[in-house]
């Protein structure tokens, strides 16, 4: 590579302070617009920002519970196709009572824009025009399309061909019209085994009848009046005509929004304000700086000139970050943080690999120009396999997951993604910059120390059951309070719980809510787990607790008398479902393995042996068991924060295991004996030079989290301290099991016996 001149590094480092000064400004606006709710604002989840609640009433009949899970499940796939896939919105459906369906998406201010982006819930038929007499089932009128006989009658008639539960998917795109070529709007149906049987039928009479039409009705009106131009028996349909994409998307909404099993009218809407509120988004913004200005001042001690380079490219990895959230209208929340928090980790990590690397190029003797060139590339491929590893969770997660795991995985691809650009490109392009203004002395950079290699293999066993002994105390913990009702602390967003609406007689502020009120509720449930929220009227306040009975009602209602005066005709309570139902945490469950999965495989083609990937995922479980074992002794709250930790667990700790197996993978190519002995003197060297690096990546990340536990309202906290355990025990299981299980495999698996 050709070097730089004096000249173009002076050149080069005055840009790169531009850079960092022009985008710091712009983060800066950004921020502040943030927490001041300007439009120059970051989109935030409803944990954060609050938005829009929606609460329908089902109507029609009663429904089973099955028939109402099932239609909060079909209305959540609904809420994250319309809103999700554009915007990385979090939307949440949840039971309220037996008969009613909240719905809650952040970030939206306006319910009526909402309502319209959703579609309201009703029934929807295709209906045939010609009876089995020759009869219409619908006429042209003077106002439009009226039917000639009611929808019962012609549903027991049998001239409804589907309806909305037939439905698979519904979908506005363009097709290309055979004629003129141009690209025209149309709506493209999948059907159900059911579904496209009748309709072959259907389509067929229609067809042999002069192209015939087949009406779409939906919730009292017709909708869409196409005609047949084939018999169509694949269960894959086009209804064309659309004057625009905005007509095809509408149709397409109602077609979607029909399938739903239960009918639903509208009850109420209500703009939300926010859960976590502008305090909890300062702390976070101010935690976040502070931890990154400590983060960067370690790194300069620890690397001097490099750890400056570093430094410098974090500043421009932190304020891309903010830019690319704001400008493609990510949705920021809890679960998102965590994404973040852990791609700053490893943008950290990726530094300090090469870092570590250059030190060890000097100290081989090259000079400082070749050392930075060589240490970068020796890095590479430990850099590529551990965010390739992220990147496949992420992607996965994104793909399977919803919710919070979505949002999850969306902001932890970007910021790997992001990080690996930050440390090969711009932190070396810093770097060739500063040895051309002539920083060019090796004491800046840092020579190698002969490393004093540490006897890891052989205390395998201690680590083992050190380990063990943990995992036990967690499962017998989970065991224990399991005889006394759930053997973790279950918040009211897996087992669901009661709502309470209180219209005071002033307006109170979050954090006054927070410090006045909810103490005073937390002593009549006996509970920390309190969620609250204000209605944008101004002095309604929303408690959401654990499942309250009659008499804790009754005594919430006299705590709210005696110490506000607000009588009872101004409290409302009502019983709601867990907003984590069961096929959300079936779907993150699915996803997680998947995830695994595909690393292993990952893994496995990369290292050329499945003791690698195998080390690397029973690892991984040892992780995810630990923090798992926090949260059962601990007794922390398990909510969506939960999910978020575990899955921050999982992408760090494989990650952190990659870089030591990158070294053994390099250390085995100069071995010339292939025994214990000689495995475990290698393992033990390969651990030992990675020892440095593993404890600053742990202490840069811990730093970052640590911020978040000092400084974080109690709903951050709560979040925090699982995932500062999780940070610890993915680098103690990296350093301590991971190697030593691949050890004992590699000694002990597929070895010839003599």
């Amino acid at each position: 590579m050709k070097r730089m001149k004096k000249w173009q590094g002076v050149v080069s480092l005055i840009l790169i302070i531009a850079i960092i000064g022009g985008l710091g400004f712009y983060a800066a606006t950004i921020i502040n617009g943030t927490k001041n709710q300007t439009d120059d604002s970051l989109k935030l989840g409803l944990d954060l920002a609050g938005g829009v609640s929606i609460t329908y009433q089902a109507v029609g009949g009663k429904y089973t519970d099955e028939e109402m899970e099932d239609t909060v499940y079909k209305l959540q796939q609904r809420v994250d196709s319309e809103l999700g896939e554009n915007s990385s919105t979090e939307g949440t459906v949840y039971r309220v009572g037996d008969d009613r369906i909240a719905v809650e998406v952040p970030g939206v201010k306006d319910a009526n824009e909402l309502l319209e982006q959703l579609g309201s819930p009703g029934d929807l038929y295709f209906i045939r025009h010609l009876n089995d007499n020759g009869d219409e089932n619908y006429t042209l009128g003077d106002t439009g399309y009226e039917l000639t006989a009611s929808i019962e009658e012609l549903t027991a008639s049998g001239d409804v061909v589907l309806t909305g539960t037939d439905v698979q998917s519904a979908v506005a795109s363009y097709e290309q019209d055979k004629n003129t070529s141009a690209q025209k709007p149309v709506v493209q149906l999948t059907l159900n085994d059911s579904g496209t049987e009748a309709f072959a039928e259907a389509t067929r009479a229609a067809y042999a009848n002069n192209e015939d039409t087949i009406a779409i009705y939906y919730d009292g009106k017709f909708v869409s009046v196409p005609s047949v131009s084939a018999e169509i028996t694949n269960g894959q349909a086009v209804i064309n005509g659309m004057e625009d994409f905005e007509e095809a998307s509408s149709l397409a909404s109602f077609i979607r929004i029909g399938g739903l099993n239960v009918q639903l009218e509208e009850l109420e809407s209500r703009v939300v304000g926010a859960t976590l509120g502008s305090d909890a988004l300062s702390t976070a913004f101010l935690a976040a700086v502070i931890g990154l200005i400590i983060v960067m001042l370690f790194m300069i001690a620890m690397y001097r000139l490099p750890g400056l380079a570093a430094s410098l490219a974090l500043a421009i990895y932190s304020v891309i970050m903010i830019a690319i959230l704001y400008l493609y209208d990510i949705a920021l929340s809890l679960s998102g943080i965590a994404g973040i928090i852990l791609s700053i980790g490893m943008a950290v990590d990726a530094n300090v690999i090469i870092f570590a690397r250059i030190r060890e190029e000097i100290a081989s003797g090259k000079g400082v120009a070749a050392s930075i060139e060589s240490g970068f590339k020796k890095a590479l491929s430990a850099i590529l396999d551990g965010n390739i590893t992220t990147l496949i969770a992420a992607a996965v997660l994104g793909g399977l997951g919803s919710g919070m795991v979505k949002g999850f995985a969306v902001t932890l691809a970007i910021g790997v993604l992001l990080s690996m650009f930050t440390a090969l490109a711009v932190t070396r392009w810093i770097m060739r910059s500063l040895y051309a203004v002539g920083l060019t002395d090796e004491k800046l950079y840092g020579r190698a120390k002969k490393v004093k290699v540490i006897d890891f293999i052989g205390k395998r066993k201690a680590f083992f059951g050190v380990s063990l002994l943990v995992i036990c105390i967690g499962l017998v913990s989970i065991g224990v309070h399991s005889v006394k009702g759930y053997g973790l602390n279950y918040s009211l967003e897996f087992l669901g719980g009661t709502s309470t609406t209180v219209n005071f007689d002033k307006e109170y502020s979050l954090s006054e809510i927070d410090s006045d009120i909810v103490p005073l509720v937390s002593e009549i449930t006996g509970d920390n787990d309190i969620q609250t929220s204000k209605v944008d009227d101004g002095t309604g306040i929303i408690f959401k607790t654990r499942t309250l009975d009659l008499d804790e009602r009754e005594a919430l209602n006299t705590m709210f008398e005696e110490n506000f005066g607000i009588t009872e005709d101004k409290i409302s309570s009502e019983n709601i479902s867990s907003t984590i139902g069961g096929e959300m945490r079936r779907q993150s469950l699915i996803a997680v393995i998947v995830a695994a999965i595909l690393m292993l495989l990952y893994i496995w083609f990369r290292f050329k042996d499945l003791r690698f990937a195998s080390s690397a995922i029973i690892a991984l479980i040892h992780d995810v068991l630990v923090v798992l074992a926090l949260y059962a002794v601990a007794r922390i709250s398990v909510g969506s924060a939960f999910i978020a930790c575990m899955l921050t667990v999982i992408g760090y700790s494989v990650n952190d295991t990659i870089v030591i197996f990158d070294r053994l993978r390099e250390n085995a190519h100069g071995m010339l004996k292939k025994d214990a002995e000689s495995y475990a003197a290698m393992a033990n060297e390969s651990i030992s030079q990675t020892l440095s690096r593993s404890i600053s990546t742990s202490i840069t990340t811990a730093i970052m989290v640590l911020m978040l536990l000092i400084l974080g309202v109690s709903t951050i906290r709560e979040f925090a301290l699982p995932l500062l355990v999780g940070v610890i025990c993915g680098t103690y299981s990296s350093i301590c099991i991971a190697t030593e299980l691949w050890y004992v495999m590699k000694t002990r698996i597929g070895v010839k016996k003599k």
